[in-house]
């Protein structure tokens, strides 16, 4: 019996697949996620804060300068959650092995285990996997002069002071941060989804609490689940999910930070009415539904043994999806 089982009254039966499919059978699932910062993260490029001109709402002509977070800062810290768990249960990174077993994260993949198989993998001209796990670039519902601030660093000696022996230290300089309680709209679609490709990474999402630069030192984040959408297709995107929550505020919008309850509220509101305009069938948790789907997967993922078991039978899943796909495939390319 496998560890992690969900009602078919929650959840339809036909919204997850039995098996991952060698081809794309329009079994879609929906994390919507509002991620707040909850110290003072970086997220950037060469040096600067990552930002984007768009309309504020969109009942609104007037343009806002808001923050980016890139998909890779969301995806990777996920995944890098994920892949520390089964390093724990040796399903990867097995340092007493260097065989085709051996998975490093951008190094070296296995091509078989859950990380591999439901985020994707490129090996160069060895072959590829597409992620099965879309994430895209969510911005800030504030705007970026009210969501970040400038500080100063710099390196201290072992006395505390920036000078010794008559000189001064010269590594002194300042850093943008993104400002705590600014508020990221997120959708993270599972394609092809199998409860376990779901369960995991769920569990990854609600496990990971540092993003971008320099996260030894900061990052703090903390991501509220706000609905859980079932579909035959894909829905609305992260932007224009960021500015229907900044239409749905009303006043409050002007207030910072903004009040938490209000805006994962203000969010739960949003998602069921762009839903209706997505064209797609669906089926919508949220609330109690929401919370006893979360309830069922934190059951088994908080259990030191049924995690356990849980991240193997994800892995045996996997397994069998790349013997029968990626394995196959890469044979014919050899031959």
């Amino acid at each position: 019996m496998p560890i992690i089982e969900i009602p078919k009254d929650l959840v339809p039966e036909d919204s997850f697949l039995n098996r991952i499919p060698k081809a794309p059978t329009g079994r879609y699932a929906h994390l919507v996620v509002v991620r707040e910062t909850e110290s003072f993260p970086i997220f950037q490029t060469d040096g600067t804060l990552n930002i984007a001109k768009v309309s504020a709402g969109l009942q609104s002509n007037n343009s806002l300068i808001r923050l980016a977070m890139f998909k890779r800062k969301q995806s990777s810290p996920e995944r890098l959650t994920g892949r520390e768990l089964l390093r724990r249960v040796n399903i990867t990174q097995n340092e007493d092995s260097n065989g085709d077993d051996y998975c490093d994260y951008n190094e070296q993949f296995c091509t078989t285990c859950p990380d591999c198989v439901y985020y994707g993998f490129a090996i160069g001209d060895s072959g590829s996997e597409k992620s099965k796990v879309y994430v895209d670039t969510s911005y800030s519902i504030t705007g970026y002069d009210e969501s970040h601030q400038q500080f100063s660093f710099n390196a201290l000696y072992e006395k505390g002071n920036m000078s010794q022996h008559g000189g001064v230290r010269s590594s002194f300089g300042e850093q943008d941060h993104i400002v705590p309680q600014v508020f990221f709209a997120s959708v993270i679609t599972i394609k092809d989804v199998t409860v376990n490709s779901f369960a995991y990474v769920l569990n990854n999402v609600l496990r990971t609490k540092r993003y971008g630069a320099q996260t030894t030192r900061t990052g703090r984040l903390s991501n509220h689940i706000v609905g859980a959408v079932f579909a035959d297709g894909e829905i609305f995107s992260n932007l224009k999910f960021t500015q229907a929550i900044h239409d749905g505020l009303g006043d409050v919008k002007n207030e910072t930070p903004l009040n938490r309850a209000k805006v994962v509220q203000t969010a739960q509101t949003v998602t069921s009415q762009l839903l209706q305009n997505d064209d797609v069938n669906y089926r919508l948790l949220d609330g109690e539904s929401l919370q006893q789907l979360l309830g069922i997967v934190k059951s088994a993922t908080t259990d030191e043994e049924k995690l356990h078991h849980f991240l193997q039978e994800a892995n045996a899943e996997t397994q069998e999806y790349s013997e029968r796909v990626i394995q196959k495939a890469s044979n014919k390319k050899k031959k």
